[in-house]
């Protein structure tokens, strides 16, 4: 992805500064735009004017977007893990936004020319093409080839816990609910059929809710909302249904090539340019769910893309003691957990880092603001 990026932002005229990196900066040799890689923070921040985090890793990523913050820099990410983990607490200082390209983006920009146009949303869609909750290491290991993805990045899109974090992170960006844990993702022989199906849900719910239709085949987003009575005429002489709801679709969702937009929206508009983030007080978080019975003393060493966990969305007052799937990171059990069976916080031992420090911090501000 930051290759892509790199060549649609120089494309755009857009000057490529620094390009942090984990790796030896020397063993990098196919970088597709003549760059300068670091291993240091410092020197990206030193030599840039906005940051941008397309990296899924929120343990590293909380980290240098800190730095970059305090640094007084802009950052647009491509990281929805980032946001569910540890970004609420960065909304307050400094210019931080999500960029269209990914789901959340798209879905921000789509309700966005929705509201203008006078549509009330009920439901904040995804697609999901295809679900394992528990896919084997032999087909991940071929998909990941024939992707060309990483193997812990297929394995998140398959067992859906990128999905649920995109989801949990819809919900915080535009208040809408978690209708119930892990959402409720029904198969439909169109998006249309689950989009209206999930607008009754939420009609009967009373607010909005963030969900998925299950359709293989079919990279898209979508919003079912509901449109003033004197328009339905129109609106159905437009084909758009007889009402009351009705489904916006977007049928593509062009990562790096959209992520442009937002870029220069902030660099030319500044705090006007955001598109969307977790919010400081967010009400929804992706917890960590066995996949299968774990011993005690099991060491998983990163949630996300785990053959052992999975993530699933929840409300937070439900369960303010879970663990996020994004701080499952060198993770060692402290007891026997069951497949199924939702982990917690107190059920780990997790090494010291800044973003459990953050979470923590998140929640003790959540109880504080509940007492």
């Amino acid at each position: 992805m930051a290759r892509g990026v790199a060549v649609a932002a120089s494309a755009a005229g857009l000057r490529i500064g620094p390009v942090l990196t984990r790796r030896p900066v020397d063993s990098i040799r196919d970088f597709p735009v003549p760059v300068r890689f670091t291993n240091t923070a410092d020197e990206m921040i030193e030599g840039s004017d906005l940051v941008v985090s397309v990296c899924g890793d929120p343990i590293h990523v909380t980290d240098v977007i800190e730095r970059a913050m305090v640094a007084g820099l802009p950052v647009v990410t491509m990281d929805s893990e980032f946001h569910i983990t540890t970004g609420s607490w960065f909304v307050d200082k400094g210019i931080l936004t999500e960029g269209e390209g990914d789901q959340p983006g798209c879905i921000g920009a789509l309700r966005r020319e929705a509201i203008e146009m006078g549509f009330e949303p009920l439901v904040y869609g995804n697609v999901k093409g295809f679900l394992n909750h528990t896919p084997t290491p032999h087909d991940m290991e071929y998909f990941s080839r024939k992707q060309g993805t990483s193997l812990v990045q297929t394995t998140s899109f398959t067992d859906g816990t990128k999905l649920q974090i995109e989801q949990a992170f819809v919900a915080n960006a535009f208040g809408a609910d978690i209708y119930r844990p892990g959402l409720i993702g029904p198969a439909g022989e169109s998006i249309e059929d689950g989009a209206l199906m999930l607008a009754d849900v939420a009609e009967r719910h009373g607010a909005p809710i963030s969900d998925y239709v299950l359709l293989g085949g079919c990279p898209a987003v979508f919003i079912a909302a509901r449109h003033e009575a004197f328009h339905r005429p129109y609106l159905s002489y437009m084909k758009m249904g007889d009402g009351p709801h009705y489904v916006l679709v977007k049928n593509y969702h062009l990562c790096h090539l959209e992520l442009i937009k937002t870029i220069k929206a902030v660099l030319r508009l500044g705090s006007e340019g955001i598109l969307m983030n977790n919010t400081a007080n967010p009400h929804a978080s992706v917890a960590t769910v066995a996949k299968k019975d774990l011993p005690e003393g099991c060491f998983i060493e990163k949630g996300i893309g785990s053959y052992d966990v999975r993530g699933e969305t929840i409300e937070i007052a439900d369960d303010p003691g879970h663990l996020p799937i994004g701080l499952m990171v060198d993770a060692r059990l402290k007891r026997r957990i069951g497949k199924g069976e939702r982990i917690g916080l107190a059920d780990v031992d997790l090494p010291a880092s800044r973003a459990l420090e953050i979470w923590q911090k998140l929640i003790d501000r959540r109880n504080s603001a509940a007492a």
